[in-house]
């Protein structure tokens, strides 16, 4: 029992959160798009919707972070990763890439 109870301890502990971050290269804006709660199910095999970036990133995106916070994680293990909801945010950019 004790052994078990470690097991499940210092899984818990060890488990971490993940992100990724994607960067163009492009300079960064103000405006954000930051979708805290994006619907994606079974482990994430049925992914998020699309985010529509077009209408208030006009010059394209700098940066694209995802990731799965504490809560989004917690919300996931409670549901045995049926729902699997991810924290989404996008950073537009101001102008094109630098070369």
């Amino acid at each position: 029992m004790r052994a078990t109870t470690s097991l499940v301890v210092a899984t818990v502990l060890l488990s971490g959160c993940y992100r990724v971050t994607v960067v163009t290269g492009a300079p960064s804006a103000a405006e954000t798009i930051d979708k805290p709660w994006q619907n994606s199910f079974v482990y994430g095999l049925v992914p998020p919707p699309e985010i529509d970036t077009k209408a208030q990133c006009a010059k394209n995106l700098a940066v694209v972070e995802t990731e799965r916070s504490f809560l989004n994680g917690l919300v996931g293990a409670l549901t045995f990763s049926i729902y699997t909801p991810m924290h989404t945010k996008v950073t537009c950019a101001v102008g094109p890439v630098a070369k």
